[in-house]
């Protein structure tokens, strides 16, 4: 069993306070249950309104206590969170007539008074213990932090946290919450005085078990299992002349990341959202200069230590291409048979030869819209701020000119899609360096069949493992990009394949 971790803070005024728990949200998600307990005036409804209204970027959201009430649900960006007091409660037995036995699921539990139904909290779970502080002040409280179970790690997390921010200079910096995106990571804006700044808390974590010849997921297809790939990749842009974030502080063991903060000015606007045809120019023409680069394979990362770039073999993109049947085909009531998987194999191992033999460049790999800031105060390429390249690999050029103009989550049309295809190829051609144009189109076919075959099983896979069905509404979007690649000659046999065995996703 697990021992509780416990570390304890002094919390000088309510900013104080609400900054704790704005950490504390950093590290929690769906299913946590935090109590608060302390005397009456401690603090416990003022740390839990801090939380709730962190996580619903509202400061001015109307938190009352649940005194009377007993329980309060807030349905919240991230997740739904309730928020209970147990001060009336006289009968654990009560707390099943007002839904807290058992607590949700899927839900953040915050319970004032928790020492009412002791018998009733789960073994996992994160205590937080207020108590009145009078020398440090009228308004000063100080706070002891237990995890139970599995919450141990995440007391133990959030104690190197405030001792990172607190080394920085940034411990009392106001936070406002950001939007995560489909990895563990996750985000907070630093405000101070000087200016705004990105927290990023990126946790070491395989992405799923070893099933791939005794690797996870992440490490089969080479994506990032710790923070150190960001560091490295931001430098190398950096010092080829591309904006990513500088990086003012960094913990390299424990995933925690000060960074330059871009802005949110991005690539798309309009409802729904739609591409802005001049700045996917610019960032065309960004791709068009990375590519006609010399870069290395090896990085600088810390002194006396290198990063070096993995390559996008052929086994990692069957990998990826294996989560159409492992969870998109079943998920449309098809169940592959072994010799159904050997053909989608053969066919796929043939086609990936020609990326293989194709030249090298860094891949970012998520060069999309949500990962891409506009910069109007730069120059040419320099207005493209890149803020995800934590995955990069060493692979073919045309992978990210894919991923930008077949974007998953906005709709490209395919005049745009031609167009900055057009003028990427015209900028290769023009820079004086060899450029096969049919080559090119041919190698941008496969790859675009490979991300969205890919896409279909990860967005799929974030569904039923992850609990995050909202990307599943991407899925249609998709399909229309994979349908539009179909039809290249080289593709043909794919095609016929799909078109018996993989039907489309749900309207």
């Amino acid at each position: 069993m697990t021992a509780p971790t416990t570390f304890s803070t002094a919390l000088v005024n309510e900013t104080a306070t609400a900054n704790l728990m704005a950490d504390l949200a950093l590290l929690i998600g769906p299913g946590d249950v935090i109590t608060l307990s302390g005397d009456l005036g401690a603090g416990k409804t003022a740390a839990a309104r801090a939380m709730i209204r962190y996580l619903a970027s509202d400061d001015t959201i109307e938190v009352p206590s649940p005194t009377f009430t007993l329980a309060q649900q807030y349905d919240l960006p991230p997740y739904p969170l309730l928020h209970a007091d147990l001060y009336r409660i006289a009968d654990p037995g009560e707390l099943e007539e007002i839904g807290l036995a058992p607590l949700p699921e899927a839900t953040v539990a915050l319970i004032e008074w928790p020492e009412r139904a002791p018998d009733a909290l789960p073994a996992d779970r994160i205590d937080i213990a207020f108590s009145h502080r009078p020398a440090l002040g009228s308004t000063a409280r100080a706070a002891e932090i237990t995890g139970y179970g599995k919450a141990a790690a995440q007391v133990a997390r959030l104690a190197a946290l405030r001792q990172f921010l607190d080394e920085a200079d940034y411990l009392d910096a106001k936070r406002q919450r950001m939007a995560g995106d489909a990895s563990t990571r996750s985000y907070a804006r630093l405000i101070r005085s000087d200016g705004s700044f990105i927290l990023m808390n990126a946790p070491k974590r395989p992405d799923g078990p070893a099933i791939y010849d005794g690797k996870s997921y992440s490490a089969a297809v080479h994506l990032a299992e710790d923070v150190k790939p960001f560091v490295a990749i931001a430098h190398g842009l950096r010092d080829h002349g591309f904006s990513a974030p500088a990086i003012h502080h960094a913990d390299l063991e424990t995933g925690f990341l000060i960074t330059e903060d871009f802005g949110s000015e991005g690539f798309v606007s309009g409802t729904p959202p739609a591409p802005i045809p001049e700045r996917y120019q610019v960032a065309t023409d960004m791709l068009a200069a990375l590519h006609q680069q010399s870069l290395p394979d090896t990085l600088p990362l810390a002194p006396h230590l290198t990063y070096a770039i993995p390559g996008f073999d052929t086994d990692a993109l069957l990998v990826e291409l294996g989560l159409m049947l492992e969870w998109y085909l079943p998920d449309r009531n098809v169940e592959p048979s072994s010799a159904l998987r050997a053909e989608f194999e053969t066919m796929w191992r043939e086609l990936l030869a020609k990326p293989a033999a194709a030249p090298k460049t860094w891949v970012l790999r998520d060069f999309h819209s949500p990962n891409l800031i506009w910069l109007d105060q730069r120059h040419d390429t320099g207005k493209v701020g890149v803020i995800d390249f934590q995955d990069t690999v060493l692979g073919p050029a045309t992978y990210d000119l894919v991923s930008l103009l077949q974007d998953a989550r906005v709709d490209v049309p395919e005049s745009l899609e031609l167009a900055m295809l057009t003028r990427y190829m015209k900028a290769r051609l023009g820079s004086g360096q060899p450029f096969d144009p049919a080559g090119f189109a041919e190698l941008y076919a496969i790859m675009s069949a490979q991300r969205n075959t890919r896409l279909l099983g990860t967005f799929a896979r974030l569904n039923r493992r992850d609990g995050k069905p909202h990307y599943l509404r991407h899925q249609p979007r998709i399909w229309t990009y994979l349908t539009r690649s179909l039809p290249h000659p080289t593709l043909s046999a794919l095609r016929t394949w799909y078109e018996t065995h993989v039907p489309p996703p749900a309207a």
